[in-house]
């Protein structure tokens, strides 16, 4: 058996104010530094990872850096693992992309099947290009333990995916900053163990 943990990266100021992020570069800002930190503890008390995979964007390589340190590792980078690219929207306040998009918005808050943001991707296509690469990972470490270190809407994306759930669950999956999520997999399916667990950042 294989033993996923797909995390999120911890908080940047584009979290904190609540602006659309995407593929734009965000560093983690110094509460997301801590939370990283403690993600990194709570993995080390469980397992021992032989690989840590992360999005190119600088923000999960950090996160990935904290927990790939405790082992001796380097953060191999996938392209699979970075976040949608939202276009137009990068960048803008919820309230300011609900004032120019208004009708696009409305779908993008309830059941964001078949959206491609305006100058920016599909939904669609980048959640198979997620899944395929976690596929990819986990097909990579039979029998081992990886970490992949992702984002909030990649994160969904692979979820749904990977336990063949409908697009009417994308907001019904929460991924919180340093989220942890465990699969197992066997047999060539993924097997939920846990989603968004966060417990480890009480200790903040």
């Amino acid at each position: 058996m294989t033993r996923l943990l797909l995390v999120r990266h911890g908080q940047t100021e584009w979290n904190r104010v609540e602006r659309f992020r995407g593929s734009a570069d965000i560093p983690l800002n110094e509460n997301g530094l801590c939370q990283a930190e403690l993600l990194a503890r709570r993995i080390v008390a469980s397992w021992k990872p032989t690989a840590v995979y992360s999005s190119p964007l600088s923000r999960s390589v950090r996160t990935g850096e904290a927990i790939a340190s405790l082992f001796n590792l380097e953060v191999r980078v996938h392209p699979g693992l970075s976040d949608i690219n939202y276009g137009q929207w990068q960048g803008l306040t919820p309230e300011e992309v609900k004032e120019r998009w208004p009708e696009l918005y409305q779908r993008w808050r309830t059941v964001p099947a078949d959206l491609h943001f305006p100058g920016g991707e599909s939904m669609a296509e980048r959640q198979r290009i997620g899944v395929s690469a976690v596929r990819e990972i986990a097909e990579a470490h039979p029998g081992e333990t990886v970490v992949a270190v992702g984002h909030t809407v990649i994160n969904r994306l692979i979820i749904m995916g990977l336990l063949g759930l409908d697009w009417s669950y994308f907001w019904r999956l929460r991924q919180d900053n340093s989220a942890l999520n465990v699969f197992e997999y066997l047999n060539r399916q993924f097997i939920a163990v846990t989603i968004n667990e966060t417990g480890h950042l009480l200790k903040y």
